[in-house]
């Protein structure tokens, strides 16, 4: 493992370290020696803000890492670091993404867009029937979905998506070691069976605090090109993803079956507000340009996220669009068929 890798792993394990904050911190101490030697007063200077936290154990950080570079020798698990190619690229685009990303299975090539199904922990039972079918058609269409593994909507969407034999991403708000919540225990276990992946900016060991899943939410988000709220009340926490999907530029959708009711009302304000809303998969794939019945493996650039892209992506389009084989609707590009092709 290289240096900077072992250093961005004990900065990751700063529990009240903001993520923009980590890679300063890593930009102005470059070695393990350098943060070791950081005081906590030094790290006040350099951030500019002071911590109610009263200590500043860099020493503990250091050896967590070094624990964690052993479970990831052992293959207990696995991590990639916002510079290494297996990092999601979509997800280097957002304001605040994480240093390190956790993670158990397997992950994607990242070619394709990705959904996010999100909703409360308690809908009705249709919306919890309409979770569990809308990632059932998009997995039998060939499509990836994202959630966030707690109970209700995000637990239905990934059990519908490993029954239709997809890759599904579970966005976890506590330690890559342990599947939380234990209701979604066999949820966990079933998608890393049908080839998904656990994923977590939160190192093995840390627990589930409240205020792991609103920064949870935003990995959610940053993954993928559209949202789906399929049922949220006035409180849930699906609405705070929601939020950070406008932020990011994404795609945000409401689905029909959840509008209704008490446990709808968050979802028929976003609807209120301008969020379109949709019936089933043919409105996201009609919404990307991608015509009924095409295979997401025919289509790779039909649907790109309309925030800017890496550097040699935006090359290819260039070149592309001078060809005349891409166009752009509202902010996307499309891939033109020339000659039927």
């Amino acid at each position: 493992m290289a240096p900077c890798e072992q250093l961005a792993l004990a900065v990751n394990r700063v529990p009240f370290l903001r993520p923009l904050e980590k890679f300063r911190v890593m930009d102005l101490c470059p070695t393990a020696r350098d943060f070791a030697g950081l005081s906590r007063r030094d790290l006040e200077e350099i951030l500019r803000r002071r911590f109610d936290d009263p200590g500043w154990p860099s020493q503990a950080y250091l050896k967590g890492a070094e624990a964690d570079r052993k479970g990831l020798t052992r293959g207990q698990f696995q991590c990639t670091f916002y510079w290494n190619r297996e990092f999601p690229p979509q997800l280097r685009e957002v304001y605040d993404p994480p240093v390190v990303l956790y993670y158990r299975g397997n992950l994607p090539g990242w070619s394709q867009p990705l959904v996010a199904i999100v909703g409360t922990r308690h809908p009705t039972g249709q919306a919890r029937e309409c979770s569990y079918a809308l990632a059932f058609e998009l997995g039998t269409a060939g499509l990836t979905t994202v959630s966030g593994l707690a109970r209700g909507i995000d637990a239905e969407a990934h059990r519908g998506s490993s029954d239709a034999g997809s890759r599904t991403i579970a966005v976890l708000g506590n330690g890559i070691d342990r599947i939380f919540p234990y209701s979604s225990r066999e949820v966990g276990h079933r998608l890393l069976s049908a080839g998904g992946v656990l994923v977590s900016e939160y190192p093995p060991g840390d627990p589930p605090l409240a205020r792991h899943f609103p920064a949870r939410n935003r990995i959610i988000s940053g993954l993928v090109r559209t949202v789906v709220v399929v049922q949220a009340p006035l409180r849930s926490g699906a609405l705070i993803t929601a939020d950070y999907a406008l932020e990011q530029g994404r795609d945000l959708l409401v689905h029909r079956v959840g509008i209704s009711g008490e446990r709808g009302a968050g979802s028929r304000r976003l609807a209120e507000q301008g969020a379109e809303i949709i019936d089933g998969v043919a409105e996201i794939l009609t919404g990307w340009g991608w015509s009924a019945g095409t295979h997401p493996e025919e289509k790779k650039s039909a649907a790109l996220p309309r925030s800017l892209e890496p550097g040699g992506e935006l090359a290819r389009l260039l070149e592309m669009e001078m060809a005349g084989c891409v166009v752009y609707r509202s902010g996307r590009a499309f891939e033109r068929e020339i000659n039927g092709k």
